[in-house]
């Protein structure tokens, strides 16, 4: 399988998605290389950053999934180059 290695970045404005949001990292933990959560306290934010190796379709997968999840707001990019 080809993959790419892709950053994720998720910002949480609701806490109450926190669970649904960890569910899905859960799911796809076999792709993750890494995860870093900072808590942004003066804004009532928390963000975090997935770096992933996954193939192109199950990075898009796993973005839409979050990004449906109210009170989460994702972006994602991908390396240029296949590894």
């Amino acid at each position: 399988m080809d993959t790419k290695i892709a950053l994720i970045g998720i910002i949480v404005e609701e806490t109450e998605a926190v669970e649904r949001v960890n569910q899905l990292l859960h799911v796809h933990s076999q792709y993750i290389v890494g995860r870093m959560g900072l808590p942004y306290r003066e804004k009532g934010v928390n963000i975090i950053s997935v770096v992933i190796d996954a193939s192109e379709n199950i990075i898009s997968s796993l973005s839409g999934k979050l990004g449906m999840i109210q009170g989460i707001s994702v972006k994602s990019v991908q390396a240029k180059v296949k590894q």
